[in-house]
């Protein structure tokens, strides 16, 4: 099913009301402490939220995609990012950790089956654990879905991509570089750099790395900071290319081709037609890997999940899965 949203702003749903968590506590590994909360009721339909980046965490805002009276609300911050403990480490922190961590926080809420909610990076992890445990799927919504394939990191971070649509700042961040560790690989450039001893230049790329993300994701509403980037701002970019050094603990095209598992699954895709960030192709391949899905495109929305008309059409999604 492909649907087209013209939307008429007077009937757009809302954020539901603010929300407390009814409980909350750390997941105790060997080298983490990644914290989880629930809300909403807890006899309702689990769904757990999976936030983007790696390593930007949950807000209080993203409880508020679910009608608490109806779902079982959980939220997690992965390894080393926002609450969980210690922020930006990278030791054990992998996909297939994070997948375990999901694991265990399903067993630990005695859940049997629960739906699965993502964005961005948080639709990689979301795909990845149901293509290793969809037995324990009931249903799955992704926003702004990220396939994590060398594509996709060309697009990002290399100059045949959006790097064409903000020039600009795609020379700013090929700037940050000192001169001498300049090659024609610039994501290898910046881990040079952040694995380096200089700290003017660890962090000067630091803030260009987070400049050149914002400016893509946000489009005309970046604005540039002034800010000194602080140490957590190092070890978030640190995560993120700590990823993106590893491919995402993926082989190439291991989604898609992965995607005969979740075939059987009720799956809304929902995609901004502006999204630079991850461009629609890449929901548009997951479409037709899974002909089975909702395949939502909204004219207007870029990349992240506010405004009224993404707003709308997630919480037309979860909605729509009070069914599952």
């Amino acid at each position: 099913m492909v649907i087209f949203f013209t939307v008429y702003f007077s009937f757009m749903k809302r954020l539901f009301p603010s929300i407390e968590p009814f409980n909350h506590f750390f997941l105790k590994t060997k080298n983490h402490s990644v914290y989880v909360e629930e809300c909403g009721n807890p006899s309702g339909v689990p769904i757990i939220f999976l936030h983007g980046g790696p390593c930007s965490g949950c807000k209080p805002d993203h409880r508020r995609f679910f009608d608490p009276s109806h779902y079982h609300i959980i939220l997690f911050d992965q390894r080393g990012s926002s609450r969980s403990l210690p922020f930006g480490e990278l030791e054990d922190n992998t996909l297939s950790d994070l997948i375990s961590d999901m694991e265990t926080i399903r067993k630990q809420l005695n859940l049997e089956k629960w739906i699965l909610f993502g964005g961005s990076w948080g639709a990689t992890l979301a795909l990845a654990y149901a293509q290793k445990h969809v037995d324990h799927v009931r249903a799955i919504i992704l926003r702004g879905s990220f396939l994590a394939r060398n594509q996709d990191m060309i697009w990002f971070s290399s100059e045949r991509g959006v790097a064409s649509i903000y020039p600009e700042s795609w020379q700013a961040l090929s700037a940050s570089i000192p001169h001498d560790l300049r090659t024609e690989n610039l994501l290898a450039d910046l881990i040079t750099v952040l694995w380096g001893k200089d700290e003017l230049a660890i962090r000067r790329v630091a803030k260009a790395w987070q400049s050149w993300g914002g400016q893509v994701a946000l489009g005309n509403l970046y604005l540039e900071s002034d800010e000194h980037p602080c140490e957590n701002t190092i070890k978030q970019v640190r995560m993120e290319l700590h990823y993106a050094k590893n491919y995402y603990f993926l082989k190439e095209n291991e989604l898609l081709e992965n995607c005969n598992k979740l075939t059987h699954l009720p799956i809304t895709l929902i995609h901004g037609r502006a999204d630079l960030m991850c461009p629609i192709e890449s929901a548009w391949k997951l479409h037709q890997a899974l002909p089975q899905a909702k395949y939502v495109v909204l004219p207007n929305a870029g990349h992240i999940a506010q405004g009224d008309e993404m707003i709308d059409a997630l919480i037309n999604a979860t909605e729509e899965f009070k069914q599952f």
